[in-house]
């Protein structure tokens, strides 16, 4: 959990880089309370925002995907690899975002990144308590944006943290 106190907090969890094409969040108020991460689609569907904490530091991660053009693959079925979910090509696809200015990396996930809601649905199905799932969803957001990006999880005070 990480709470972002104003809507400045929210934008300076994304890279410099990405700032200049946030579209905020609509109903949206502050401060915020996040339990696990924040995701949402811009208006016009191309862009979906991520912002989860980094592992141990609590520190909020912003990342920007594209969603890139679907295919026409009727019948086509995908693997998320946050949630594991199953779905259609309209349901899991490749999502990008720039590492710089030459290079891009993708993922296939859920487009619209509601991983939490199934994975809390297929706990609540088998009669298991989701936190130890939600926990590996979220790192593997950070493996991701620390493997593909060279995002660090920095503690935010100089204490010595033990785990």
């Amino acid at each position: 959990m990480f709470r972002l106190e104003t809507d400045r907090a929210l934008i300076e969890a994304f890279r410099p880089r990405d700032r200049r094409v946030i579209e905020m969040p609509e109903n949206v108020m502050f401060p915020l309370f996040v339990r696990d991460y924040l995701a949402w689609t811009e208006t016009s569907g191309a862009r979906v925002y991520l912002v989860f904490a980094a592992p141990v530091s609590r520190k909020p991660i912003g990342i920007i995907f594209r969603r890139e053009s679907q295919d026409s693959g009727v019948g086509t079925s995908r693997i998320c690899e946050w949630c594991h979910s199953y779905g259609s090509s309209s349901e899991v696809g490749l999502l990008t975002t720039d590492v710089n200015s030459k290079r891009r990396v993708g993922v296939h996930l859920c487009l619209d990144l509601r991983c939490k809601e199934k994975l809390e649905d297929a706990a609540d199905r088998a009669g298991r308590h989701p936190i130890e799932i939600l926990k590996q969803l979220q790192e593997r957001m950070f493996r991701f944006a620390h493997e593909a990006l060279g995002i660090e999880a920095q503690p935010t005070s100089d204490r010595a943290v033990v785990p």
